[in-house]
């Protein structure tokens, strides 16, 4: 039987390092405290018998050991490259069976929203989160067959085209949306 993976991508909150468009708002310190609490309140939110939940991290090596997050979660390390990249690396490297990849930042995650994202995997190739902005929150894959060579490649991240952009990468894969949510990238997103 293949395994649901709720994979949540994270970096270490250190002040100017993470979120650092919020952090021209609120400040960097404020910022990075921000995205600590809010990655430990939502990993607290999502771990459910139905996944298994790990987590993507960066910078490596230093985010592996990190106290930050709960030590009985397995930790990956991020590779290299925009997120594109990193998104196709996980969905490649993760063990077989359906992968939904979720970034710390979005307040409004449920566990209904994950477990909707793994139900539409029982009957498309994709899944996506699209987000307010036109990005998206959420990414999946049901990986029954190899993903497809542009996957995640030209994409213009951090932009109103981001979901349109990895929509068109797919090439004729099978594809279902779920619920539109809110990320956090400025004080207004808050």
């Amino acid at each position: 039987m293949r395994r649901n993976r709720l994979v949540i991508m994270l970096k270490e909150p250190r002040a100017g390092q993470v979120k650092t468009r919020l952090g021209r708002d609120i400040g960097m310190t404020a910022a990075a405290w921000w995205f600590r609490h809010q990655s430990a309140r939502l990993i607290r939110t999502l771990q459910d018998p139905r996944w298994e939940m790990r987590l993507s991290v960066a910078p490596v090596p230093a985010a592996l050991s990190s106290r930050v997050w709960p030590a009985h979660i397995p930790r990956d390390g991020q590779v290299s490259g925009d997120l594109g990249r990193r998104m196709r690396h996980i969905f490649e490297a993760t063990p077989a069976g359906p992968v939904v990849l979720i970034g710390g930042d979005i307040p409004g995650v449920t566990r209904a929203h994950i477990s909707e994202a793994f139900d539409t995997l029982g009957r498309a190739d994709f899944v996506f989160g699209p987000a307010t902005d036109g990005g998206f929150w959420l990414a999946g894959a049901r990986r029954t067959s190899p993903l497809p060579p542009p996957l995640f490649e030209n994409v213009r991240w951090s932009g109103k085209h981001a979901l349109a952009d990895s929509l068109a990468t797919l090439r004729g894969a099978s594809v279902g949306l779920v619920a539109e949510l809110n990320d956090v990238d400025t004080a207004a997103d808050l």
